[in-house]
């Protein structure tokens, strides 16, 4: 291995006062049987976090902290930089995810050799609060069609990932709680192997700092820019045919009921043409720029 550890352990904090502490010794307490490097990414909490996670310095726990609160993303991002492993776990400090089965996939990282294996929240027992959900299933559904793969879990909190992948796809990974979203599809779209295994998801200490509508509305921008980076006719082709297929069918309309042909059917038709000569031209610059590797 190329580091005095092969995993490194990320929790990103941002006022997680109620949930820390426990969090912190149940991870310490799987150093003493799977050891890895721990690090704590304090983003800018005003709360009593900062002062916890002084009283529980350790020589095996490594404290980044942000002047101001960043962002989930930006968390992470400044932990990978930092982090020695040759894989990257990231976790939450409110007390969701099953921090016991972190030795269960650290294991299946390197029995598997996948390039991430995903916590997907389809346990027996999983608390998503209801709110959620309908947009959860919404942003699953096109994450599904555009990749044409199935998802269980698009952004699933604990998850492993291979360090030297993520270094390739940083430049473009959010600030935001959309970084897991990006990487799954970065990951996807690029054809690295992704599995994914059912966990179960607790009820969190704490406040949860997601925005139904606001965060919702960034996952749906970001479902589907990530795609167009990676695969642009996937957009602008079906974008394309629609309008292409609605000339079409304006135009037989009017030739039949009203005898001439109207400019809104052109202007259809141009607007198809346009969108499939932007896809194949994004497509092309694509390819040139080859594989992100």
């Amino acid at each position: 291995m190329s580091s005095a550890y092969s995993l490194s352990v990320v929790v990103p904090v941002f006022n997680e006062e109620k949930g820390l502490e426990a969090t912190i010794r149940r991870l310490r307490a799987l150093q003493e049987s799977h050891p890895f490097e721990l690090i704590v990414v304090n983003d800018g909490s005003t709360d009593g976090t900062p002062a916890q996670l002084a009283s529980l310095a350790d020589p095996r726990m490594i404290v980044l902290h942000h002047p101001h609160n960043e962002g989930y993303g930006a968390s992470i991002k400044t932990a990978v930089r930092a982090a020695t492993g040759d894989c990257i776990l990231i976790t939450d400090a409110d007390g969701t995810y099953p921090l016991e089965r972190i030795p269960e996939f650290h294991d299946r990282m390197k029995e598997s050799r996948a390039h991430m294996v995903v916590g997907a929240r389809c346990g027996s027992d999983v608390n998503i609060p209801w709110v959620r959900k309908p947009a959860k299933w919404l942003l699953n559904i096109l994450a599904n069609i555009l990749t044409e793969q199935k998802i269980p879990d698009l952004n699933s909190g604990f998850r492993i990932m291979d360090k030297g992948v993520m270094l390739r796809f940083l430049h473009i990974l959010p600030d935001g709680f959309s970084l897991t979203t990006t990487i799954t599809l970065a990951m996807l779209c690029n054809h690295y192997q992704v599995l994914y295994v059912p966990i179960n998801y607790g009820k969190r200490e704490g406040k949860s700092k997601i925005g139904p509508i606001r965060d919702t509305l960034r996952f749906l921008q970001l479902t589907v820019r990530t795609v167009m980076y990676f695969n642009p006719l996937k957009i602008f082709l079906p974008a394309s045919v629609f309008f292409i297929a609605l000339s079409a069918g304006l135009t037989i309309y009017r030739a039949i009921y009203h005898r001439f042909f109207g400019a809104t059917s052109v202007m259809l038709f141009v607007l198809g043409i346009q969108l499939l000569a932007t896809g194949m031209l994004a497509d092309l610059i694509n390819k040139r720029l080859g594989p992100r590797d």
